[in-house]
């Protein structure tokens, strides 16, 4: 009976190790996103992921990025404002905003690249 609980328990742990490592955002998929939809306007990914740190990023993407959805309306960039409500951005918006927190003023941290 004893080592069926400890296989129980083993399993048990091993998968709440394993799921919130699935179910997290990635922040290398961050900031390959943001090289590809960011940069052109905000720089590479230390100048954009300095432009805040890490609580005002996370501000930026509470409420399923209502902030940074409101930010980018008042500009004039149309294909900002596009991306910001397309389904591509609900899917990046979390690895963007690990990334940027990650690396935001604060954090004493800089991308290896880009």
């Amino acid at each position: 009976m004893k080592l069926k609980n400890g296989i129980s328990f083993a399993l048990a742990t091993a998968v709440m190790v394993m799921v919130p490592s699935i179910a997290s955002a990635d922040i290398k998929k961050g900031q390959k996103y943001y090289l590809k939809d960011c940069k052109k306007c905000h720089g590479n990914g230390v100048k954009g992921a300095a432009m805040l740190d890490q609580d005002e990023w996370d501000d930026m993407f509470a409420n399923d990025g209502e902030e940074i959805i409101a930010v980018h309306e008042d500009s004039e960039n149309k294909k900002a404002i596009k991306y910001f409500h397309s389904k591509r951005f609900k899917k990046h918006a979390p690895h963007l905003r690990d990334f940027l927190y990650e690396y935001g003023a604060d954090s004493g941290k800089v991308p290896s690249c880009g």
